[in-house]
């Protein structure tokens, strides 16, 4: 499983999300500690809004904690909105296309999970997508044709329910198709004006998320970034978060059936 940060609020230096806390996220990338595997080390990404729709993005192979560059990059670049992911691969091969979080016009996202049996319903998930979808992926990841297949959902107009059409669409196809039927989704998402995020998982066990304020907005994170546990809240399996202008909202998350989605 992966770690990842987000935030949006006044804008902060990447660091104090990314290497300057006790529990960095480039900490976690070597000593997780509510995560199945402690090291996180395939691979890293940053996104960031500034003064462009589209997010700034840099990502590599290299384990987090040994890239003198983000440590660098994360010094200068100050941001009311980002998004910070460290890479323990579960479907895809350590490449830089395979490397979170993935870019889409102006919009970003990053995922920690995976779709069981993935490989056996790829093909008929590559189906529900256009030519101009199909043709903009660049990896292999469960996580990249899931934030695709959002997009075609509807994402740009209604991003929780296209996700939620989407992961419905995922547990349909592989129930068809006698697969294993487990989605376990925690992730962010962002069009440079809100922030997303979504924990769900078809069997209750999703990966962790907390959210606590900073900065004059919002942290979501993988797990707390200190020792301050009552400054973080655990949000529940279930559960979309939206961060934007009003603050923080929390709602009931569920998958739309492929039927109710046509």
């Amino acid at each position: 499983m992966c770690r990842w940060a987000a935030y949006r609020g006044n804008p902060l230096y990447l660091e104090e999300l990314v290497s300057s806390p006790a529990h960095s996220l480039i900490e976690q990338s070597h000593c997780a500690s509510r995560a199945k595997t402690a090291t996180n080390g395939d691979g890293f990404g940053i996104a960031w809004y500034g003064d462009h729709p589209e997010p700034g993005r840099y990502r590599d192979i290299l384990p987090a904690w040994s890239d003198c560059n983000l440590r660098s990059l994360a010094h200068q670049i100050r941001s009311p909105l980002f998004l910070a992911h460290v890479r323990a691969a579960t479907n895809g091969s350590t490449r830089r296309d395979n490397c979170h979080p993935f870019v889409h016009g102006r919009w970003s996202f990053m995922h920690n999970g995976q779709i069981a049996g993935f490989d056996r319903i790829r093909r008929r998930m590559e189906g529900h997508l256009s030519d101009d979808l199909f043709h903009a992926r660049t990896g292999t990841t469960d996580s990249e044709m899931l934030f695709l297949l959002a997009q075609e959902f509807g994402m740009a107009s209604d991003p929780l329910g296209a996700v939620s059409r989407a992961i419905g669409t995922i547990e349909h196809l592989a129930a068809e198709h006698e697969v294993s039927t487990l989605v376990r989704f925690t992730a962010a998402f962002s069009d440079g004006n809100a922030l997303y995020a979504i924990r769900y998982a078809t069997d209750h066990r999703p990966p962790t998320l907390y959210a606590a304020p900073m900065g004059g907005g919002y942290c979501l994170v993988s797990e707390p970034l200190n020792d301050d546990v009552d400054a973080w809240t655990e949000i529940p399996d279930g559960s979309a978060v939206m961060v934007s202008d009003a603050g923080m909202t929390i709602a009931p998350f569920a998958p739309v059936a492929l039927a109710e989605a046509a």
